[in-house]
């Protein structure tokens, strides 16, 4: 069913001059999270795969310098990505990817396709099943041949900012707090916002739109219900203690679909909320606007 901004990434950047002005295509935040996905192998770095370079990261690259003996001074130079090794090489861009290919491209691309609400498990620098197929279901989003590899044209369409919601949506459960939000949680990627409130509490749609599933959901989710709405938005609604809908019936906005619950893989009461523009993830503050 279903980043950085400033003198230091300047410096860093400016630092990989060694790769063609084509393998800089990736957003700042991408190279920056290759980078951490590199740490991350030399045991160096434990924070999230977020694209920032915060002071974790600085102090992960200058204890990889130290133990390399090389100066520590925090510049990712042609040096220092050596000593990450495989997760040094290969400049995003230089190169397609497709199966099986592993590298500082791949994950940057894995945290590009993420971005894009497109996420494939873990970012750990390897184009991995999960990877490709979510490779290639951004290709079809993009309207491009759907083949797996990440070639020019499939760069080229990452470029493009994130997609956001052409609609407003009602908030499902008014006034909870957010928890996790969208965006990077450890090395993997939280595609939705995580809503907390006590088990039993109303949960309402979106907007209006038509059921097309409710029920107990595989993938982690629990109880779940999705509703698609129009401009090709759905949204997802899971971790729901009980469902007060059928696939199939049409919903107005605000209405009873269920209640807030601990299903599937949830270490708490809370909903966990998605909102998905023509399958792809989107932030769904863009759609809530908060």
């Amino acid at each position: 069913m279903f980043s950085l901004a400033g003198s230091i990434v300047a410096v860093v950047l400016l630092s990989l001059a060694v790769a063609p002005a084509a393998a800089r295509a990736a957003s700042a935040g991408a190279d920056i999270a290759a980078l951490q996905v590199g740490l991350r192998a030399t045991g160096d770095y434990q924070g999230t795969i977020d694209g920032v370079r915060g002071p974790a990261t600085t102090a992960a690259v200058q204890a990889l310098q130290r133990a390399a003996a090389l100066p520590a001074d925090g510049i990712v130079g042609a040096q220092t990505r050596l000593a990450l090794g495989v997760h040094g090489r290969h400049p995003y861009g230089s190169r397609a990817m497709s199966a099986g290919a592993g590298g500082w491209d791949v994950a940057a691309l894995q945290f590009e396709l993420a971005r894009h609400g497109f996420p494939s498990g873990a970012v750990d620098g390897v184009l991995g099943p999960q990877g490709v197929a979510a490779l290639a279901r951004f290709q079809r989003w993009a309207g491009l041949p759907a083949d797996g590899v990440a070639g020019p044209s499939t760069l080229a369409a990452l470029r493009a900012p994130p997609a956001v919601s052409p609609v407003r949506l009602f908030t499902p459960l008014p006034g909870a707090p957010v928890g996790d939000g969208f965006g990077p949680r450890g090395n993997f990627f939280h595609a939705g916002l995580d809503m907390i409130a006590d088990a039993g509490t109303p949960v309402t749609t979106a907007g209006f739109g038509t059921v097309t599933f409710a029920g107990w959901s595989n993938g982690g989710w629990g109880n779940a219900v999705v509703v698609q709405h129009r401009f090709g938005l759905s949204t997802l609604y899971a971790h729901l203690a009980t469902i007060a809908v059928r696939v199939g019936q049409a919903v107005g906005a605000r209405v009873l679909l269920g209640t807030v619950g601990q299903t599937g893989r949830a270490t708490g009461p809370h909903l966990h909320f998605e909102v998905l523009l023509r399958g792809a993830n989107i932030d769904p503050a863009t759609a809530l606007g908060i």
